[in-house]
C-alpha cells in the first residue's frame, strides 16, 4: 500500500485514503474466503450423489486451499492496480485544489522564513509578557510593603500626637523640652523597677532563711 501519508485528503474525507483502501481489501479478502467455503460445501453435497467417487473430503480441502492460493495472487495483484489509481484519481486532492478552510492561505501567503520570523516574534512577545508580569508582581509586593510601612508610620504620628498631648498636659510645648521630660520620667521608672527588684531579692532571701 501507498506509503504517503496523504494528511490532506485525510483532513478532507475525515479518514486517511489508505485506511479506506485497507478496509476494502479486508472486505473482499473475507468475501472470497467465505465464497470458497460455499464452493467447498457445494461440491461436498454434489459428491454424496455419487457413492462410488472415490475422492474424499480431505482432498477437497486441499484442492479448495489451493485454488484459494491461486484467487487470492491474482486478486493481490489486481487489487494492486485499482488501489493505485483510486488512490491517484479518486481519493487525491491536485495539488493546485484548497479547502475551504484553508482560503485563508491563499490570501496571506508564507514562506517557512516568514513563518519561522512570526513565531520568533510570538516568543518575544510571550517573554516580554512574562517579564511584565513579573515585574507587575514586584511592584504590588512592594505597594503592599509601603501600605504597611505607611501604617508603622501613621502609627508613630498618633504616638507623637499623643505625646505632644501629654506634654501639654504637663506645661511643656517644646519638643526638645518634652523629650527630655520624658527621658527624666523614662529613667525615673527605671530606678522605682530596679528599686522594687532588690526589694523583692531582700524579701526571697528573707523567705529562704527562715
Amino acid at each position: 500500500m501507498s506509503v504517503n501519508p496523504m494528511a490532506y485528503e485525510a483532513q478532507f474525507f475525515g479518514f486517511t485514503p489508505q485506511t479506506c483502501m485497507l478496509r476494502v481489501y479486508i472486505a473482499f479478502q473475507d468475501y472470497l474466503f467465505e465464497m470458497m467455503l460455499v464452493v467447498e460445501s457445494v461440491i461436498l453435497k454434489k459428491l454424496d450423489g455419487f457413492p462410488d467417487c472415490k475422492i474424499s473430503p480431505f482432498q477437497i480441502r486441499k484442492s479448495t486451499e489451493k485454488f484459494l492460493l491461486f484467487m487470492k495472487e491474482h486478486f493481490d495483484k489486481l487489487f494492486s492496480k485499482m488501489e493505485e489509481v483510486l488512490l491517484q484519481l479518486v481519493l487525491n486532492i491536485p495539488k493546485n485544489v484548497l479547502l475551504p478552510e484553508d482560503k485563508v492561505h491563499e490570501q496571506y501567503p508564507y514562506s517557512k522564513e516568514q513563518f519561522q520570523a512570526l513565531q520568533d516574534e510570538i516568543r518575544q512577545l510571550q517573554e516580554q509578557y512574562r517579564a511584565e508580569a513579573s515585574a507587575g508582581q514586584a511592584l504590588r509586593a512592594e505597594l503592599e510593603e509601603q501600605k504597611a510601612v505607611r501604617a508603622e508610620l501613621e502609627k508613630i504620628l498618633q504616638w507623637f500626637d499623643g505625646l505632644e498631648n501629654i506634654c501639654r498636659e504637663h506645661g511643656t510645648c517644646n519638643f526638645k523640652e518634652s523629650f527630655a521630660f520624658l527621658t527624666q520620667n523614662a529613667k525615673k521608672l527605671q530606678d522605682v523597677l530596679k528599686d522594687v527588684e532588690e526589694k523583692s531579692k531582700k524579701i526571697k532571701k528573707h523567705d529562704q532563711l527562715l
